[in-house]
């Protein structure tokens, strides 16, 4: 008779094999697995070196090519503004060794540099807005036209170029000499500018230098702010450009949202690699083509049209 023991002991040993079948057989795939995914890791990380490579050798390139830019430069600047004037407007995050760099562009080009408007991070505060609405209509010159739009990127652009820009078709001044330091003192006495932007002088051409893209709490607002000043600047002289460094044509730049806006696109031109030779060259050619009455966007990112004017599309 067979005993309850006796089964217990059967199924007991049907689960144990039941167990090394699944041990064994989970071995054998576990080592067939790891082996395939060993080789899997071993051809991802060739190709993920020879992309590293690829890189490196694009970024030579491409290091090599800016440097030739920068060495041919005066040439192909040289004339090009010849008895122009130029005045920069700068954001905080502008960097001095671009504005510097550039001027020396603008200054073989054979243009003068008038001065230097250093706004602070209060100008694009979204919530300074109505300070600056109101600073920009109550300082407003007798005689100049400003916009009826309400944004006060607009209208501190209209206060900035009705003192600062000469007008554009007899490059005469547009506001009396007391009126443009009533303006700056206003701005720098609001905390709008520096202080040392108060002894910019006009000219016929605006260079509006930024940074990358804007940062934190209100950045597209920010952004915006600076692309409709540097439209409204353009609109109240001969020409502006707007220029950043790398990331400003991003959706929270200025050159970015300039971009996006087929009514700024229409009057700015805008460049988005100040940083380099290339940049600041095409800087130089656009504010010829505003003189022009052409516009363009240039540039490195994928909004741009062209690196530079005459340059064609299909050569990036």
């Amino acid at each position: 008779m067979i005993s309850l023991r006796y089964h217990i002991v059967s199924i007991a040993a049907v689960f144990l094999a039941l167990a090394i079948g699944v041990v064994l057989g989970s071995t054998a795939l576990n080592g067939t697995l790891l082996s395939g995914l060993s080789d899997e890791r071993g051809e991802l990380a060739a190709k993920v070196s020879d992309l590293e490579s690829e890189r490196n050798a694009l970024q030579a390139q491409l290091a090599d090519a800016d440097e030739f830019a920068g060495s041919v430069g005066g040439n192909v600047v040289d004339g090009l503004l010849d008895k122009r004037s130029v005045v920069f407007v700068t954001t905080p995050d502008a960097s001095s060794a671009d504005r510097d760099a550039l001027t020396e562009r603008i200054e073989q080009a054979g243009a003068d540099v008038t001065g230097e408007v250093q706004l602070t991070d209060a100008f694009t505060d979204p919530g300074q807005s109505d300070q600056v609405r109101e600073v920009a209509t109550r300082l407003q010159p007798s005689g100049a036209q400003f916009p009826t739009a309400g944004d006060p990127g607009t209208l501190a652009g209209a206060l900035v170029g009705s003192v600062l820009l000469l007008d554009g078709e007899n490059a005469k001044p547009q506001a009396s000499g007391d009126e443009r330091q009533a303006a700056l003192s206003g701005l720098t006495d609001s905390g709008f500018v520096d202080p040392s932007s108060e002894s910019a002088k006009p000219a016929q051409l605006a260079i509006v230098l930024t940074g990358g893209e804007a940062e934190g709490e209100g950045a597209g607002n920010k952004a915006a702010t600076m692309a409709r000043f540097a439209a409204q600047l353009d609109r109240s002289g001969a020409g502006a450009v707007l220029a950043g460094r790398e990331g400003t044509a991003g959706g929270t730049g200025a050159v970015g949202v300039a971009r996006a806006d087929t009514a700024v696109t229409s009057v700015l031109s805008t460049v988005d690699n100040i940083a380099s030779h290339s940049g600041r060259i095409a800087t130089v050619l656009a504010l010829r083509e505003q003189l022009e009455g052409d516009v363009g966007r240039y540039g490195t990112a994928g909004n741009a049209e062209a690196p530079a004017p005459g340059v064609d599309q299909e050569s990036r």
